[in-house]
């Protein structure tokens, strides 16, 4: 009796195998930042998470963060979207240790797919407009162009405020 050519040991998954992407796809749910999931429906493997994050050195702002989640998928999970609030004091001891260059520093990192493809956040300091901006974007190219989505948090009525100085 021939066996069936899919049935075949050589065609089957090992069990190191299988054990190695139910674990895969059992931590990827396991996000201690996420706060939403939102299903793209019955037959797709993709949803929309968004998460919860507090910038590390100006804990008084949160951002919350959405992107797509493509489990088992070779999609492009770079679509995203930021919003950025203030959630408690900002202070001039918070912003004096923030890097002020033009580049602004590196707050979040996320890594989306096995193709060296991730999600970052930077904080860029905006002294004429006394606010901190929050720019979310994905490290590949995607049809000529990288994706991104900003936010930003003014510092008006906080107790890092300064008057900007006016440019002549």
């Amino acid at each position: 009796m021939r066996q069936s050519f899919f049935l075949h040991r050589s065609f089957l998954p090992s069990s190191g195998f299988l054990l190695a992407l139910a674990t895969t796809m059992f931590l990827s749910g396991c996000d201690d930042n996420e706060v939403g999931d939102v299903s793209l429906g019955l037959f797709t493997t993709k949803d929309i998470k968004i998460e919860s994050l507090t910038d590390p050195v100006v804990p008084g702002v949160t951002c919350h963060l959405s992107n797509i989640d493509a489990d088992l998928d070779f999609a492009d999970p770079s679509d995203m979207s930021i919003a950025c609030r203030q959630t408690g004091p900002i202070t001039p001891e918070m912003l004096k240790d923030i890097d002020t260059s033009k580049s602004g520093e590196l707050v979040y990192r996320k890594s989306k797919s096995v193709l060296l493809k991730s999600l970052k956040i930077r904080r860029i300091f905006d002294p004429d407009s006394q606010s901190l901006l929050y720019i979310a974007y994905s490290t590949k190219e995607t049809k000529g162009s990288f994706k991104h989505a900003l936010s930003s948090v003014p510092l008006w009525n906080t107790q890092a405020w300064q008057s900007p100085v006016q440019k002549k």
